[in-house]
């Protein structure tokens, strides 16, 4: 028997706005599917959903062994289980998630690749299904580039987002006003992890840093002290994560917040 359902929220995006064009983006393998996989081996039912229904798009930058830290039965797992799991491959859209009832679900969680900051930060229907889990307080888990999807919880998300492109922090934390998760502790992919994407995958540079924008919103970001180790931060129902080595962290963090309310 189902410990209950857990809503995963991907990504469509395959593109990715930088200064001067546009570069491949996607979502992680490995950020998507260890948690996955630790939800179900800890009794829960996975439910994923995307704005168009259909199946994220893997970035190539994440499709490694070197991302399982080295272990090539794990990445071959992982492989598998995104390719052929019905979890992966019966995908809803969010409609579709909110108006099956999103009672039915005892925890969020929305993995990362920088494929959240094109779509998810500004999805309307996103910022529905979030609100519900806010004011029901249900544990809510987003890893790495994921975090900065909650700003769409806000009623102004895409203009906060274009604002933040086009470079006006002022008036982006004026479009925050009323934020959710404003005076939340969080923490997400910080600007020195991104510069290393911006130097050796995009070739370009991107338009804001995850923490700016989260802090430009009202949230209390911080970051570990060394680049791409783990480092989880928890405050009430939220659980972020901040690079792809947080995958197995941020699982265990989000099944113990489960498993405690369903205690």
């Amino acid at each position: 028997m189902t410990k209950g359902k857990i809503l995963v929220i991907g990504s469509n995006a395959t593109r990715i706005e930088v200064r001067g064009g546009w570069g491949a983006t996607g979502q992680y393998l490995n950020e998507t599917v260890v948690p996955a996989m630790a939800l179900i081996d800890a009794g829960y039912d996975v439910v994923l959903a995307t704005p168009s229904g259909t199946k994220p798009h893997i970035d190539a930058a994440s499709d490694s062994v070197q991302h399982f830290e080295g272990d090539q039965a794990a990445y071959d797992a992982a492989k598998a289980f995104y390719a052929e799991h019905p979890s992966m491959n019966r995908v809803l859209t969010l409609r579709a998630a909110i108006d099956g009832g999103l009672d039915d679900y005892a925890g969020l969680f929305v993995p990362g690749g920088q494929a959240p900051v094109v779509d998810l930060m500004q999805d309307a229907e996103l910022g529905e299904i979030l609100r519900h889990f806010h004011k029901a307080a249900k544990p809510t888990a987003l890893l790495c580039h994921g975090p900065i999807a909650i700003v769409s919880a806000m009623p102004n998300a895409r203009e906060f987002r274009a604002a933040l492109i086009a470079g006006d922090a002022e008036k982006a934390t004026e479009l925050a006003a009323g934020w959710q998760y404003a005076g939340y502790e969080m923490t997400v992919f910080s600007a020195t992890e991104e510069k290393v994407v911006e130097e050796q995958i995009l070739h370009a540079d991107m338009y804001f840093t995850m923490p700016d924008a989260l802090r430009a919103a009202g949230g209390r970001v911080t970051t570990g002290a060394v680049d791409f180790e783990p480092n989880i931060v928890v405050d009430r129902e939220l659980i972020t994560g901040q690079n792809p080595r947080s995958d197995r962290p941020i699982a265990a963090a989000l099944i113990d917040a489960l498993d405690r309310n369903a205690a």
